[in-house]
C-alpha cells in the first residue's frame, strides 16, 4: 500500500467516523429541534441514537480492526520496498565493478546481466506497471533500471572485442546517472526524515575524550583484583593479553 493509498484510506475512514458521530449528535438532540418534537422524525431519530449507542462498541472494534489491517499492509509494503532498494544498490555496485574491469570476461558479463535482470523483475512484486490494464502492458515504473541494463549491454564482450577504457567509462557514468535519478524518486515513498543528530562537517572527529567515570574505574579495579586472586588458567595467555592491553593503552 503506497503512501497515497494509505492517505486516501484514512481520509475515508475519518469521514465515515465523522458522519456517524454527526448522525448520533443530531439524533440525540432531535427533540430540541423546532418542528420535530412529537413527529415521526423525532421517534426515528431517537431509535437511531439508541441503535448507534448499542452498536458503538462493535463499530469501534470494526474500525480499529480495519485500520490495523491497513497499517499492516503499509508496513509489509515498506518492507518490500526497502528490500527492493537494497537489491538495487547491490546491482549498481555489481555493474560499477564490471565497468571497472578492463579484462571483464563473458562470465562476468552474464553475472552482471543476471543481477540487473533480477532487479528489474523483482520490482513487479512491489509495483505494477503504470497505466497497466487487462489489455495493456503499461509502462515500467522506474525506467532508469532499463537504462542501466542497456548501458551494461553495450559492454557485452561476446559481441564487442574492441571495447576501450572510454567505452567502459561512458557506460559507468550512464549507470551512475541512472542510479542517481532512480534514487531521487524511489526513496520518496519511504517517508524519510532528516536525522535529529546529523554530522554535517567534513573531517569530523570524535569529541569525547578517552577515559571513564570514577565509578567505572573503581569497578574495573575491583574486578581485576578479584580475578588476580584466583588461579590463572593459562599464564602465557593472560600475560599475552595483558601485554596487548598495555601496549594499546599507551598508543
Amino acid at each position: 500500500m503506497t503512501r497515497a493509498s494509505l492517505d486516501r484510506t484514512l481520509r475515508r475512514a475519518y469521514a465515515g467516523l465523522g458522519l456517524v458521530l454527526f448522525l448520533a449528535l443530531a439524533a440525540k438532540f432531535a427533540d430540541r429541534v423546532p418542528g420535530l418534537a412529537g413527529t415521526p422524525f423525532e421517534s426515528a431519530a431517537l431509535d437511531l441514537y439508541d441503535y448507534l449507542k448499542d452498536m458503538a462498541l462493535v463499530f469501534v472494534t470494526v474500525v480499529a480492526a480495519y485500520l490495523a489491517n491497513v497499517f499492516q499492509k503499509r508496513s509489509k509494503f515498506v518492507e518490500s520496498l526497502e528490500e527492493e532498494w537494497r537489491g538495487i544498490v547491490r546491482t549498481k555496485s555489481a555493474l560499477f565493478a564490471f565497468c571497472e574491469k578492463p579484462d571483464a570476461s563473458g562470465d562476468d558479463y552474464i553475472a552482471a546481466f543476471c543481477r540487473i535482470s533480477e532487479t528489474i523483475d523483482n520490482m513487479r512484486i512491489v509495483y505494477r506497471n503504470v497505466g497497466e490494464t487487462d489489455r495493456l502492458v503499461g509502462l515500467y515504473p522506474y525506467a532508469p533500471l532499463h537504462d542501466m541494463r542497456r548501458a551494461l549491454q553495450s559492454l557485452n564482450p561476446r559481441k564487442r572485442s574492441d571495447l576501450t577504457d572510454a567505452d567502459r567509462k561512458l557506460a559507468r557514468d550512464a549507470i551512475l546517472q541512472s542510479f542517481y535519478a532512480l534514487r531521487e524518486n524511489f526513496l520518496e515513498e519511504l517517508d524519510l526524515r532528516e536525522p535529529d543528530n546529523p554530522l554535517l562537517i567534513s573531517g569530523g572527529r570524535r569529541l569525547k575524550q578517552p577515559g571513564s567515570t570514577r565509578g567505572a574505574s573503581r569497578r574495573q579495579e575491583r574486578q581485576r583484583i578479584r580475578q588476580n586472586s584466583t588461579p590463572m588458567a593459562r599464564e602465557d595467555v593472560d600475560a599475552f593479553l595483558a601485554g596487548l592491553y598495555q601496549a594499546e593503552q599507551h598508543k
